[in-house]
This record gives C-alpha cells, structure tokens and sequence, in this order.
C-alpha cells in the first residue's frame, strides 16, 4: 500500500474509520430542511457518501484471509476514494461556511486559506528608518501600533515605494523607486554621490508579492548616511 500524505490516514482500518466520519459528518451538515452547510451541491456529497460505500465494500473481505484479487480490489477501490476525497475537501471544506473547529471534528488540517478566501490587509505598515553603514538605510517596520516588528498574521511582506527628492511628494505615485521584503528590517543601498540626500518612503501590506495589496501608510522621509 502507497503511503498518504497530510490529512488522509496511511493505514487502511484508519482510513476507514476517518472516510465514514468524513462522509457522515458532511452527509448530515448538508441534509435535512434547515441544512448548516448550503453551499455544497447535492451532488458532491453523494457522490463522497457513495465514494465511501464503493470502499467499504472493497474493504470488508480484506478483514478476513483472501485473495490477491480481493486486496487488488481494495487498493482501487482506495485509489478512486482519494480521488473523490481531496478534490471535494480542496473545493468545499476549506471555505469560510466551514469552520476551524468543523475542520478539525471531521479530521481536514486547517491549512491556509485560498488566496481569494483571503481579505486584503486593512492596517498600514509603521516604518522606522535608521542608518546602516554609508550609503545604507535600513528600515525597520511593523503593524502601525504594534509593540514588536514584524508583519500581521497572513500578510506576506512589505511593498516600499521610495524616491530622493529635492521636496516632499504631493502622494504616493510621486515615489517612483520600489522595493520588496518579508523580514524586518528592509535595507535600500545607495550610491556615492547620493549620500546626505534625503529618501521619501511609504508602504503597505501585501498577502502574495503582486498579490493582494493593502493601504499605504504615511510618507515619512531620512536622509542618505
């Protein structure tokens, strides 16, 4: 037997006893005249509960000595169930309707959400700048009142738009430079000839790089060490 990976038991009496839970819980979650769960179609979760009588029926004469044709039957039979199991759990357990304590009754990880399950940052990134060594600035940033550095939960790093200015800019779109990080701080290196300028800068959260932006905080402004 192939090993499983993640949430879906390796052993078969495991499997069996984690699938009818599975197709149980969300057989009746999805049925009746109130159901909690409206937005599976009907459809899918037969398709799963009758997914699981296909294996259960393939699994029983495995309990007791059999043939080689028997346990053939049993390994497809849950080959096709894990076909049925991870597209349906990938599609429809893992959306904001199931909760992360349905997720863990009926055995699915909570994994990470889907990137369009994922709002867009609502606060704004603090940034501290202080000089590195020459023609060095390194800038330290956090979730704007937050006591330690860093980035919020679910954001994946931080968009810095900067320019050197000879006066302030009127918005954002006037910083033309941009930069990228994950890890606090962010370092922007010049050139000779650019040092004692001074640096114009804001940014904002995103979830995935060109992926899901947030606000821009301040523009705040340094100068080139």
């Amino acid at each position: 037997m192939a090993k499983f990976h993640d949430y879906v038991p390796v052993n078969d009496k495991d499997f069996d006893q984690w699938f009818k839970n599975l197709s149980q819980y969300v057989n009746a979650k999805t049925s009746g005249q109130n159901p909690e769960w409206t937005h599976i179609p009907a459809g899918e979760v037969t398709l799963l509960v009758d997914s699981y009588a296909a294996w259960y029926t393939a699994y029983v004469p495995t309990l007791k000595p059999h043939t080689p044709a028997e346990t053939l039957a049993k390994d497809e039979a849950r080959a096709a169930s894990e076909a049925v199991i991870r597209p349906f759990v990938g599609q429809w357990l893992m959306w904001k309707q199931v909760s992360a304590k349905e997720r863990e009754e009926v055995g699915v990880h909570n994994k990470k959400p889907r990137r369009d399950q994922i709002p867009a940052p609502t606060t704004v990134p603090e940034l501290e700048p202080r000089a590195g060594v020459p023609r060095q600035v390194l800038v330290d940033y956090r979730d704007k009142g937050a006591a330690g550095r860093g980035k919020p939960a679910d954001v994946h790093g931080l968009e810095l738009r900067w320019a050197l200015l000879e006066s302030p800019p009127k918005n954002v779109e006037d910083l033309g430079q941009s930069a990228f990080d994950t890890k606090s701080p962010l370092v922007l290196s010049f050139k000779e000839h650019e040092r004692g300028k001074r640096i114009y800068m804001a940014g904002r959260w995103e979830i995935e790089r060109e992926g899901i932006k947030g606000p821009f905080g301040d523009i705040i402004s340094s100068i080139v060490p």
